[in-house]
């Protein structure tokens, strides 16, 4: 029977030696695209809400972390009370509020701050709701953080 002192290098030296085998085989962690995600590099990222279309455009179409974005959303008719937040849809990262200034009954700019995550993988969700014909609308748009543009083939 081995005792205590020696077991326990025995099996920290098993964990070293699996952990640290040259053979070991690096796997690049990488992600399909998902396509129900704005592609801002394409364009706006188009909803449509009852017969209201929603169109959200970010300037900035990789969706930088921690840097500002500028973002607009046209409406195809005039609507009130537009309010704006944007969150985590897979993680919890808090609930931050959009500042919309109104350049017209239709159409809204603002601009975004948001911290980033160690995930490499972070959606946001932006959530706009909206009164039309008296009835308050509500909508989102998911999109990539740090989104890179793929290459041309």
């Amino acid at each position: 029977m081995l005792d205590k002192p020696v077991l326990v290098f025995f099996i920290f030296s098993l964990c070293f030696l699996i952990a640290c085998d040259s053979n070991k085989v690096e796997v690049e962690t990488t992600f399909k695209a998902d396509a129900s995600l704005c592609d801002f590099y394409a364009g706006s990222c188009n909803r449509k809400v009852d017969n209201v279309d929603v169109q959200l455009t970010f300037k900035q179409p990789n969706a930088p972390s921690e840097s500002p974005i500028d973002l607009s959303i046209q409406f195809s008719t005039p609507v009130t009370d537009v309010k704006m937040t944007v969150e985590g849809r897979d993680m919890f990262m808090g609930i931050i509020p959009v500042f919309l200034q109104n350049t017209s009954s239709q159409s809204f700019d603002a601009q975004l701050i948001y911290g980033s995550c160690s995930s490499n993988y972070m959606v946001w969700r932006a959530n706009v709701s909206f009164e039309y014909e008296g009835i308050t609308r509500s909508v989102w748009f998911d999109f990539l953080a740090d989104a890179y543009q793929k290459p041309a083939d």
